[in-house]
């Protein structure tokens, strides 16, 4: 098994399964996210619809992981006869994804498009090691 299927797979935690069942498919606060891996990169798409991409969001590496965080704030306003009602939604929503082992902050790039964020983080190429023999004794 590569080295990016094996980070890829180990992803998901027994922890993160029952999160999702105790608090629904999407914590408060959270971005719902999808990752693939598209060649030689990651692919992270971020749900993040009715936003400004160029002032509601702040996409960082930092330390080896990807953060993403946006500010939502909608008002939607309905008038009919004689009546009026206001609805209001705002708040933060953030993500934290690790990278790949060696990704490189410069490399990363972001578009937004139709409330998708989509991220590319390319995957170096790890040198497959020569690995050690270990000798195995009797008794």
């Amino acid at each position: 098994m590569s080295d990016v299927a094996k980070w890829f797979e180990g992803r998901r935690t027994p922890f993160d399964l029952i999160e999702r069942l105790f608090e629904g498919d999407v914590a408060s606060g959270s971005i719902k996210v999808e990752e693939v891996v598209d060649g030689d990169a990651l692919v992270v798409r971020a749900e993040l619809p009715g936003i400004d991409p160029e002032n509601d969001v702040d996409v960082s590496v930092v330390g080896g992981e990807l953060r993403i965080n946006a500010h939502r704030e909608e008002k939607l306003e309905y008038k009919e006869r004689g009546s009026y009602r206001s609805e209001f939604r705002y708040g933060s929503l953030s993500r934290t994804l690790p990278l790949p082992k060696g990704a490189r902050e410069g490399d990363v790039t972001a578009s937004y498009k139709d409330g998708v964020l989509e991220v590319r983080v390319p995957i170096p190429v790890q040198p497959a090691g020569t690995g050690t023999k270990i000798e195995v004794k009797r008794g």
